[in-house]
C-alpha cells in the first residue's frame, strides 16, 4: 500500500511539476525576440485566442486558456498593443494582458504638409486608421476645443516625438499635441507674436511659409520680415510655396505664370493676407525666427545665383528685379547643363 501511495505521490509531483512548467516556464512559441500583440477595441476573447493560435504565439493555447480562465481574463479584455518577449511565461503574459500593461507607441512628427499626410502617417502607428484621423481633422466641431478648424488644424502640431498608447482615439492624439503646443507658446512668446500683429496660429501659418522658403536659418527672420512688411502695406504675400500647396505639387522646381492663377484660398498670389492654415508643420527654430523677426524695410527676396541656399533681399522693386534676373540666368544655365548631360547619357 505504501508503495502505491508513494507511486501516486510521485506521479502527482510529476504532473504538478509539468503543469507548473507549462504555466511558469517559457511559454512562447514564436521565433523572434518579441511579438507585438494588437488587441483591437471590441475584440472578443475567442478572437484573441484565435489570433494567438494563428500566429503561434504560445506553445499551448490550452494552457493559456486555462490560466486566463483562472484569472478572469476573458471578461476583462483591454485593447492595446502588447509586446511579448521571447520565453515569457504564460502566467506573465496573461497578467500583462489582464492589467492592460501596454507597450507605448512613439510617433515622430517631422514635416507634414497636409492633414491627409499627417493622418496617413499617424494612422500607420495607431489603432485609429488614417480615415478616422482624417475625418476628425475635417470636423470643425471636433477641432473647436483646440482653437483651430479643418484648414488650420496642423498649426497645433509641433515637430517632436510623442508617446501614446496604441488604442488612443484621434481626440486623444490631438489633445497631447495641443498640450505640447500650449506649453511651447509661453506668455513671453505670445507677447512677441502679438507685438507683430500675430497670434500663435497665424504665427505658425507664417512660419510654415518661411519653412518652405528656405533651409538657411540666418535668412528665416528676414524672410518673415518681408511678409510682415507686405501685410502691413496690404500687399499680397505672393509666396511661391503657397502656389505649390494650392496645386498639391510639392516637387515643383520653378513657378511659371500659369501656375499663379491656381484657384485656392491658400494661393497668396490671388488672395491677400495669410492663407487659412499652415502649408507645413514648421520647426520650433522657424517659429522662433518669425516671432523674433528683425525690423527691416525689405519687401522682396530671391534666391542667390550661387545656389548657396541663401537669399538676396531688397526694399525696392528695381533692386529686386536685378537680383531676380541674376538668379533666373543662373537657373537657366544650370538647367541647360542638366539637359545636355541627360542627352549625353541617352546616347
Amino acid at each position: 500500500m505504501k508503495r502505491i501511495i508513494l507511486g501516486l505521490m510521485v506521479i502527482l509531483i510529476v504532473v504538478l511539476s509539468f503543469v507548473a512548467w507549462r504555466v511558469l516556464g517559457p511559454g512562447t512559441a514564436f521565433s523572434g525576440d518579441s511579438y507585438s500583440l494588437y488587441v483591437r477595441t471590441g475584440m472578443t476573447y475567442e478572437q484573441l485566442l484565435g489570433l494567438l493560435k494563428k500566429d503561434t504565439v504560445v506553445k499551448s493555447p490550452a494552457v493559456f486558456n486555462w490560466v486566463a480562465g483562472r484569472m478572469d481574463y476573458p471578461s476583462n479584455i483591454k485593447a492595446g498593443k502588447y509586446e511579448i518577449k521571447k520565453n515569457t511565461s504564460v502566467i506573465n503574459i496573461v497578467r500583462m494582458l489582464h492589467n492592460g500593461k501596454q507597450t507605448p507607441v512613439k510617433i515622430v512628427i517631422t514635416k507634414f504638409r497636409t492633414p491627409e499626410g499627417f493622418a496617413g502617417a499617424v494612422g500607420k502607428k495607431m489603432e485609429s486608421d488614417s480615415v478616422a484621423i482624417a475625418a476628425f481633422l475635417h470636423n470643425n466641431d471636433s477641432l473647436q476645443q483646440f482653437g483651430v478648424d479643418s484648414n488650420s488644424c496642423l498649426a497645433i502640431v509641433l515637430p517632436n516625438t510623442y508617446t501614446y498608447f496604441w488604442n488612443t482615439p484621434p481626440s486623444g492624439i490631438l489633445k497631447k499635441m495641443y498640450a505640447a503646443y500650449k506649453a511651447w507658446w509661453t506668455p513671453q512668446r505670445v507677447a512677441k507674436a502679438q507685438a507683430k500683429g500675430l497670434t500663435p496660429v497665424t504665427a505658425t501659418i507664417l512660419a510654415s511659409i518661411v519653412e518652405e522658403e528656405t533651409n538657411a536659418q540666418p535668412d528665416k527672420g528676414k524672410i518673415a520680415s518681408v511678409y510682415l512688411n507686405r501685410m502691413a502695406k496690404n500687399i499680397k504675400l505672393a509666396a511661391d510655396p503657397t502656389v505649390k500647396y494650392a496645386m498639391r505639387d510639392f516637387e515643383l522646381k520653378r513657378i511659371y505664370d500659369k501656375y499663379l492663377k491656381t484657384e485656392s484660398p491658400f494661393n497668396t498670389y490671388l488672395h491677400e493676407g495669410l492663407p487659412p492654415g499652415p502649408i507645413c508643420t514648421p520647426t520650433a527654430s522657424t517659429l522662433e525666427a518669425v516671432i523674433d523677426a528683425p525690423a527691416t524695410d525689405y519687401l522682396y527676396f530671391v534666391a542667390r545665383p550661387d545656389f548657396s541656399g541663401y537669399s538676396n533681399f531688397a526694399a525696392t522693386y528695381k533692386e529686386h528685379m536685378g537680383y531676380a534676373k541674376a538668379y533666373r540666368d543662373a537657373l537657366d544655365k544650370e538647367m541647360a547643363k542638366k539637359a545636355a548631360a541627360d542627352s549625353i547619357k541617352k546616347k
